[in-house]
Protein backbone atom coordinates (compact mmCIF):
# COMPACT_ATOMS: atom_id res chain seq x y z
CA UNK A 1 0.00 0.00 0.00
CA UNK A 2 1.24 3.57 -0.70
CA UNK A 3 0.45 5.03 2.56
CA UNK A 4 2.65 2.23 4.86
CA UNK A 5 5.37 4.43 5.20
CA UNK A 6 6.23 6.87 7.58
CA UNK A 7 4.09 9.77 8.41
CA UNK A 8 7.36 12.10 8.91
CA UNK A 9 7.75 11.59 4.75
CA UNK A 10 6.90 14.73 2.89
CA UNK A 11 5.76 13.05 -0.44
CA UNK A 12 3.04 11.03 1.57
CA UNK A 13 2.07 13.75 3.28
CA UNK A 14 1.83 15.70 -0.27
CA UNK A 15 -0.01 12.53 -1.75
CA UNK A 16 -2.33 12.34 0.62
CA UNK A 17 -3.31 15.93 0.78
CA UNK A 18 -3.60 16.18 -3.14
CA UNK A 19 -5.52 12.58 -2.78
CA UNK A 20 -7.56 14.50 -0.47
CA UNK A 21 -8.15 17.35 -2.92
CA UNK A 22 -9.40 15.45 -5.92
CA UNK A 23 -11.74 13.05 -4.00
CA UNK A 24 -13.49 16.17 -2.74
CA UNK A 25 -13.83 17.24 -6.35
CA UNK A 26 -14.99 14.22 -7.87
CA UNK A 27 -18.42 13.13 -6.18
CA UNK A 28 -20.20 11.63 -8.94
CA UNK A 29 -17.76 8.52 -10.52
CA UNK A 30 -17.41 5.56 -7.60
CA UNK A 31 -14.05 4.38 -8.62
CA UNK A 32 -11.41 6.94 -10.40
CA UNK A 33 -7.92 6.54 -11.51
CA UNK A 34 -5.60 9.29 -10.59
CA UNK A 35 -1.97 9.92 -11.05
CA UNK A 36 0.24 10.97 -8.36
CA UNK A 37 1.65 14.52 -9.22
CA UNK A 38 4.56 13.25 -6.71
CA UNK A 39 5.69 10.30 -7.48
CA UNK A 40 3.94 9.83 -10.86
CA UNK A 41 2.02 6.61 -9.27
CA UNK A 42 -1.33 5.39 -10.51
CA UNK A 43 -4.18 5.50 -7.62
CA UNK A 44 -6.94 4.15 -7.77
CA UNK A 45 -9.60 5.97 -5.48
CA UNK A 46 -13.04 5.33 -4.40
CA UNK A 47 -15.88 8.31 -3.76
CA UNK A 48 -18.17 6.77 -1.75
CA UNK A 49 -15.00 5.62 1.26
CA UNK A 50 -13.45 8.51 0.28
CA UNK A 51 -10.20 6.11 0.61
CA UNK A 52 -7.34 5.05 -2.02
CA UNK A 53 -8.19 1.46 -3.04
CA UNK A 54 -5.33 0.77 -5.23
CA UNK A 55 -1.75 2.25 -5.76
CA UNK A 56 0.23 1.31 -8.94
CA UNK A 57 3.72 2.83 -8.50
CA UNK A 58 5.33 4.10 -11.37
CA UNK A 59 7.75 2.42 -13.64
CA UNK A 60 11.30 4.38 -13.35
CA UNK A 61 13.62 3.74 -16.93
CA UNK A 62 16.44 2.06 -17.05
CA UNK A 63 19.54 3.52 -16.25
CA UNK A 64 21.84 2.26 -18.41
CA UNK A 65 20.59 -0.47 -21.37
CA UNK A 66 23.67 -2.66 -20.76
CA UNK A 67 25.60 -4.19 -18.14
CA UNK A 68 28.55 -3.08 -20.46
CA UNK A 69 27.64 0.37 -20.16
CA UNK A 70 27.51 0.70 -16.44
CA UNK A 71 30.89 -0.96 -15.85
CA UNK A 72 32.16 1.89 -18.01
CA UNK A 73 30.47 4.20 -16.03
CA UNK A 74 31.64 2.79 -13.12
CA UNK A 75 35.50 2.62 -14.87
CA UNK A 76 35.12 6.88 -14.97
CA UNK A 77 33.66 7.27 -11.65
CA UNK A 78 36.48 5.11 -10.48
CA UNK A 79 39.11 7.59 -12.26
CA UNK A 80 36.84 10.84 -11.61
CA UNK A 81 37.38 10.13 -7.77
CA UNK A 82 41.12 8.98 -7.86
CA UNK A 83 41.80 12.21 -9.59
CA UNK A 84 39.55 14.47 -7.21
CA UNK A 85 41.79 12.59 -4.18
CA UNK A 86 44.91 13.17 -5.81
CA UNK A 87 44.35 16.64 -6.22
CA UNK A 88 43.36 17.09 -2.44
CA UNK A 89 46.90 14.71 -1.68
CA UNK A 90 48.73 17.81 -3.80
CA UNK A 91 46.56 20.67 -1.95
CA UNK A 92 47.47 19.11 1.42
CA UNK A 93 51.11 18.99 0.84
CA UNK A 94 51.31 22.61 0.09
CA UNK A 95 48.82 23.65 2.58
CA UNK A 96 51.82 24.04 4.92
CA UNK A 97 53.97 26.52 2.87
CA UNK A 98 50.67 28.69 1.66
CA UNK A 99 49.94 28.78 5.79
CA UNK A 100 53.71 29.46 6.54
CA UNK A 101 53.55 32.17 3.91
CA UNK A 102 50.40 33.81 4.73
CA UNK A 103 51.80 33.86 8.52
CA UNK A 104 55.21 35.58 7.30
CA UNK A 105 53.05 38.48 5.74
CA UNK A 106 50.91 38.65 8.71
CA UNK A 107 53.78 39.21 10.58
CA UNK A 108 55.53 41.55 8.36
CA UNK A 109 52.20 44.00 8.45
CA UNK A 110 52.04 43.72 12.32
CA UNK A 111 55.98 45.11 12.13
CA UNK A 112 54.98 47.74 9.66
CA UNK A 113 52.26 48.87 11.54
CA UNK A 114 52.32 51.05 14.48
CA UNK A 115 50.80 50.04 17.96
CA UNK A 116 48.70 52.29 18.89
CA UNK A 117 48.24 51.03 22.70
CA UNK A 118 45.49 49.69 24.24
CA UNK A 119 42.13 50.02 21.77
CA UNK A 120 39.19 52.06 23.30
CA UNK A 121 36.25 50.18 24.11
CA UNK A 122 32.52 51.28 24.05
CA UNK A 123 32.77 51.14 27.92
CA UNK A 124 36.03 53.57 27.87
CA UNK A 125 33.63 55.89 26.05
CA UNK A 126 30.72 56.35 28.79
Amino acid sequence: MFFASSPSNFSAKRCRLFCGMIRKMAKNSLIFDITCPCCSALLKVDAETHSVIAHTAAVKPRMFNDMEDAARAMKEQDTRRESIFRQSVEAQKHASEVLEKKFQEAVKKAKESPDTGKPIRDFDLD
